[in-house]
């Protein structure tokens, strides 16, 4: 993957390039380092982004059965 991908994915996500490295634990200057002519975003991040978006899909899922269930235990 290109870099401007990287880029436009993180932000079609609501993410930021710093946002990604805290969340990747990568330091901000290592994820720029992939903007340099002759290098490319490491495979690993576009299956990381993936299970990202699974996880947050989980907690929206949770967060509305808590809400369903509380409603019933009233």
């Amino acid at each position: 993957m290109e870099y401007e991908e990287f880029k436009k994915i993180l932000k079609d996500i609501g993410l930021s390039v710093k946002e990604f490295s805290e969340l990747a634990q990568l330091s901000y200057r290592t994820c720029n380092s992939w903007s340099r002519e002759n290098r490319k975003v490491p495979n690993w991040v576009q299956p990381f982004i993936n299970l990202y978006l699974e996880s947050q899909e989980y907690k929206k899922y949770k967060e509305s059965i808590n809400i369903l269930m509380g409603g019933l235990n009233k």
